[in-house]
């Protein structure tokens, strides 16, 4: 999806070749290799403001302010969705068990997207500002609130993927009339919520979320019935002067006042929630940072019985009321219980989340506050949901998010243990989320990205002993606190087939290193390296993390620090002997240490006490590069344990080293031509290498790797220029060399890659100059490509090493780079991916460095580069970045043909089916109309419910409402019209429907002047609803009636007229009936066209009368 956000350089692509040679570059690498797309996202997001959740799926989403949303389940299950546009979401809410989320931004799109497929299916743009909003529980039906008080509703069609406003509003007319005032129009909705209702409740039919609260911001309430189209209650401000007394609870104590003369003035509100399960109790809050509880079970008031308030505060001026929650004390009490309250301090208080506990079993005017907690939060409040447990959530409590992206749960033991105490205040330490990939407390320092591309015993170990560890964090984020356990995980496969492909390792500011099996999508942790050794504490060993290398061949893993001490670990032990070598400037000591099955640290050096810049194994891991950023370079011999030797400084201003690798020397390779030796046993030899050295001022240094004396020194870059950012060697033997954190260059085979003369121009987008200098033997010359802040430079190595210090091609960069890597295709070196501390991504083909396509953080993972962000960034040599970013860790893919996670087939699944049918099929069996003719739950299925979570789970503690997709049919023909024109089905109840009967055209008497109708004894109709849908008719048709009346004829008048006789007299009668009988099937075939042609007229009508309220009330405004 983010391919459109790369714009293509057509003109560079346009530029003539040289003539008489084949542009490699160009056959290799197209625009069309270009696909930027996210792989997996872990950690909150800091610009997150608002939350959802879906207690069934146990599915947690977090909205952001820049177009973002996460969706976190269970065992590091974690989705990200990104909005094409950069606008923050108003509103989140899922659809709950039903695979979609939908979201409202702040330019007004409804947005639904699938958690399956992982992408929006669908967008509408309301032309209008959309105030409120809200999901009807266990549907796709949406209320949508507006700036000018409508109420609509919108339909989203999962089969066709389609989002549709529906025909059906809340006409303002009505609510004018029902509240005394003709001013709805003119202020805009702020609240919209689905009355709930308790099952079995059979008084209305079909009566689940039939009645919608909706509020107005300038104090009104109103509860609308849809399937009568009226208004059932009204309050206002009006009512406050029936309040018998106002209960005011400050910090101090609990008080009672009478209200005050100004009750009566508009009270704005801003915020509310249905405090009772039956939907009779409602929780406002205002600007002015009043509370008031609502009695709705009446619309007509009763002094002192219908409304009441809270004060957080005595003071005039107080904070708005921004957040309302609230928790029944029982399941199924709706009497009393916890309200959680966010705003409504005095001005200038301290930020705190405060918890009332209320009761009002004697009525709501009779309302006790029995205590009052107040929490500090450890950031500022941003949104809060409540957990209730149940079958898909492990633990009840509440969890809070606070900027910048931080998750704090509080589980029903904390909360209790807070309320209980006789303090107003507390500072509590709540269960922090476990971050897949922890990025801070302790701070990260430094990461690396490691291929495994050993086989055989090594490999067979290490995918063992990563698979055990799997199962014993499974077995231990099944017993976790933290409530969320929604989403299937990556499928892994059993330890004897399961190969580990890939290994995330971080350095933290503490010393430790976290090392991850980074195989699948899902980073899994493998082990924990603290700073002491067995048991041992070394000096220096707690200090930052500062470097890391890994050797895959070996299996090998080097750690170094700011205070210049290096630690090497065999992730895998092969020998039984359990060492431990501490090396210094003075010698090598051995010791003997206890086994395990962590990985072993075999070394442990210390001899010179400057922070440490870079590492690099070398020799095919015989040999280990530390840099220092002193400017000296050390070269351990890995198989002794020994130090080979320490260079001095390798510039005159102790720059830093910045980049270091070896490679045989040019008379080895000229050996190797010669005699045809395999580049393995050159290699082996120790003789005739060749260790590179750049530092950070841009000094290159070629080192004898032996003796470490200078064979060759030269600076690469004008005193003016930039630092050097990474160096990348490619020609005859392609390979490859950048900064660290970098991908493991050990790794990396020798390969022929494409060579380019030195006459060949530079085609790119930026200015360039080319060389003049010669690159002698062009068989056998390698290049190299020097990244700087403000250039990129190519250079031939073998004019290098005759004194020429010209580049053969340079491009100038309009911005300062920070990263740049190699990538392959094919199996060859074919580009270089260039990032900007911009945020901006270059993609360029090598060895011409022609820019191929260019992209931005910013569109890729709506991320703004921060300072010291490149000192996390690893990749891999098919250009796959891992990222850093505060509390986030995201895995990005540039290049089409790279797809290292095998996406879509690992990732894990956010949506599970098997739950989303079981619970359905559990609330339809559960539904009042099944119950007694089903009884019980099947076995089978029951046992699905009971072991979702692997635990028993009691029915009537499910904690979800037994509303299924079965019992909210009749909302289908409720807003599939507008008001007032339903057909006069909606209220005909689906047990009628069983019990109706068929009636005998014998039973029918067909007077036009009178229709009768006999209905059977097991036929039963309502003679109030009949009367009902009268006035309906009449207030419809204003005041218009019908002629005919039907009439019900009693048993008597049947037997009157169909009484027996004589044989002769009942043949007569016979065959005057049959007579009768034609004569009725022809005027009933005459009447059901006469009714067609009626039906056909109604429809006319109904049409141009619902135009006419179109018209009148503006309320189409899609």
């Amino acid at each position: 999806m983010f391919s459109k956000f790369f714009r293509k350089n057509a003109s560079v692509a346009k530029q003539p070749q040289p003539s008489g040679q084949e542009n490699a570059s160009n056959a290799i690498l197209t625009s069309k290799d270009i696909n930027p797309r996210v792989n997996l996202h872990y950690g909150i997001p800091y610009t997150s403001s608002v939350m959802a959740f879906d207690p069934i799926q146990s599915l947690l989403a977090v909205g952001t302010l820049d177009g973002r949303i996460k969706v976190i389940g269970g065992d590091n299950i974690e989705g990200l969705l990104v909005s094409p546009k950069h606008f923050p979401f108003k509103y989140l809410e899922f659809l709950q068990n039903q695979g979609f989320l939908v979201s409202v931004s702040s330019e007004n799109e409804i947005q639904v997207w699938d958690l399956e497929q992982r992408r929006m299916t669908s967008s509408l743009r309301w032309e209008s500002s959309i105030t409120a909003f809200s999901v009807i529980h266990g549907s796709s039906y949406m209320y949508v609130g507006d700036e000018y008080g409508m109420v609509y509703v919108v339909k989203y069609n999962a089969e066709e993927a389609s989002l549709a406003p529906l025909p059906y509003y809340v006409p303002t007319s009505a609510i004018d009339e029902a509240s005394g005032g003709s001013s709805s129009g003119q202020h805009s909705i702020v609240g919209v919520l689905p009355q709930p209702s308790s099952q079995g409740n059979r008084l209305l039919k079909s009566s689940s979320f039939c009645r919608v609260l909706i509020a107005y911001d300038n104090g009104l309430l109103i509860l609308w019935d849809v399937s009568e189209d009226k208004v059932v209650v009204v309050k206002g401000n009006k009512d406050l002067q029936l309040t018998g007394k106002i209960a005011v609870n400050s910090q101090e104590e609990l008080s009672q006042e009478e209200p005050s003369d100004d009750e009566q003035l508009e009270k704005e509100i801003s915020a509310l929630c249905w405090t009772s399960g039956s939907g009779t109790v409602l929780a406002v809050g205002y600007v002015d940072g009043d509370i008031m509880l609502w009695n709705l079970s009446t619309s007509v008031p009763s002094k002192g019985n219908d409304v009441v308030k809270l004060q957080l505060s005595s003071d005039e001026r107080r904070l708005p009321v921004i957040v309302l929650h609230w928790r029944p004390k029982r399941s199924r009490d709706d009497c009393s219980g916890q309200l959680f309250v966010y705003g409504g301090d005095a001005i200038g208080s301290e930020e705190v989340l405060t918890i009332l506990n209320l009761d009002w079993s004697a009525g709501i005017g009779k309302l006790k506050c029995i205590g009052r907690t107040d929490i500090t939060l450890g950031g500022s409040f941003a949104d809060m949901v409540l957990f209730t447990s149940g079958a898909s959530v492990n633990t009840s409590g509440m969890l809070v998010l606070t900027n910048p992206g931080q998750l704090h749960f509080y589980d029903s033991t904390c909360l209790s243990f807070l309320t209980s105490k006789e303090e107003k205040k507390f500072t509590v330490s709540p269960i922090e989320y476990p971050m897949a990939i922890p990025t801070a407390e302790p701070n990260m320092t430094a990461a690396r990205l490691g291929l495994i591309c050993v086989d055989g015993n090594l490999l067979k170990a290490l995918s063992e002993k990563i698979s055990a560890a799997k199962l014993r964090r499974v077995e231990v984020s099944g017993k976790s606190a933290w409530p969320l356990t929604g989403g299937i995980p990556s499928q892994f496969l059993e330890a004897e087939i399961y190969k580990v492909e890939r290994v995330y390792i971080a350095g933290y500011q503490d010393g430790s290193v976290r090392i991850f099996d980074a195989t699948c999508p899902t980073f899994s942790l493998y082990c924990v390296l603290g700073p002491e050794v067995k048991g041992t504490s070394i000096a220096g060993a707690n200090a930052p993390v500062s470097a890391l290398a890994f050797c895959s061949p070996k299996l090998t893993l080097a750690i170094g620090n700011e205070l210049g001490t290096v630690l090497l670990y065999d992730l895998i032990r092969t020998t039984d002997a359990m060492q431990l070598n501490f090396v210094t400037e003075n010698g090598k000591e051995v010791y003997t240490v206890r086994g395990g099955d962590e990985p072993h640290c075999t070394a442990v050096f210390s001899f010179h006490t400057s922070h440490i810049s870079t590492l690099q194994f070398l020799h095919s891991g015989s040999r280990l590069g530390v840099g220092f950023h002193s400017g000296r370079v050390a070269l351990l011999d890995i198989n002794t344990y020994s130090i080979l030797f320490l260079t001095d400084s390798m510039s005159n201003s102790c720059s830093p080293i910045k980049l270091l690798d070896m490679r045989p020397s040019t008379e080895t390779t000229s050996v190797i031509k010669d005699v045809g030796q395999s580049e393995s046993k050159c290699m082996g030899n120790n003789a005739n290498q060749e260790v590179f050295v750049v530092t950070k001022d841009g000094q290159f240094v070629l080192l004898d790797g032996n003796t470490g004396n200078i064979v060759f020194s030269q600076s690469l870059k004008a005193e003016e220029e930039s630092t050097v950012i990474s160096m990348h060697i490619i020609g005859k033997y392609c390979r490859i060399f950048h900064d660290l954190p970098h991908v493991d260059s050990s790794m990396m085979a020798w390969e022929s890659g494409a060579t380019h003369g030195s006459d060949n121009p530079l085609n790119a987008d930026q200015e360039a100059t080319s060389g003049a200098s010669s690159c002698g033997n062009r068989a056998e010359s390698f290049f190299l490509v020097l990244s700087c802040e403000s250039a990129l430079h190519l250079y031939s190595v073998s004019a290098l090493k005759e004194g020429g210090t010209t580049p053969v091609h340079t491009v100038n960069l309009s911005k300062p780079c920070c990263y740049s890597i190699t990538f392959k295709k094919d199996g060859k070196v074919v580009g270089l991916i260039v990032i900007y501390q911009t945020g901006e991504i270059d993609v360029r083909s090598l060895p011409d460095l022609r820019l191929v396509g260019e992209s931005n953080l910013m569109f890729i993972l709506r991320w703004n580069f921060k300072t010291n962000m490149d000192k996390m960034i690893c990749s891999s040599e098919s250009g796959q970045i891992i990222l850093v970013n505060g509390c986030e860790v995201s895995s990005v893919s540039l290049l089409a043909f790279e797809n290292d996670f095998r996406i879509p087939d690992s990732l894990p699944v956010l949506h599970d089916k098997v739950i989303e049918a079981a619970i359905d099929a559990a609330a339809y069996n559960l539904s009042p109309s099944k119950k007694d003719k089903q009884g019980s739950l099947p076995g089978i299925l029951g046992g699905i419910l009971k072991g979702l979570q692997g635990g028993k789970v009691e029915e009537q503690k499910v904690g979800f409402p037994e509303v299924g997709k079965s019992n909210l049919t009749h909302l289908d023909t409720i807003f599939s019209n507008p008001p007032y024109l339903k057909p006069s089905s909606v209220d005909f109840d689906e047990d009628d429907q069983n019990d109706a009967v068929e009636l005998s055209i014998d039973d029918i008497d067909l007077d036009f002047d009178e229709h009768v109708v006999v209905e059977a004894s097991s036929a039963k109709e309502s003679n109030n609803d009949k009367k009902d849908k009268g006035k309906e008719r009449e207030k419809l048709f204003e005041g218009a009636t019908t002629d005919s009346k039907p009439k019900m004829r009693t048993v008597e008048e049947i037997k009157a007229q169909y009484g027996k006789e004589d044989a002769a007299g009942a043949a007569a009668l016979a065959r005057n009936k049959l007579a009768e009988r034609g004569e009725k099937l022809e005027r009933l075939s005459l009447r059901t066209e006469e009714l067609r042609n009626g039906a056909e007229n109604f429809a006319s009508m109904a049409q141009e009368l619902a135009t006419l309220m179109e018209k009148r009330n503006k309320w189409w405004r899609l």
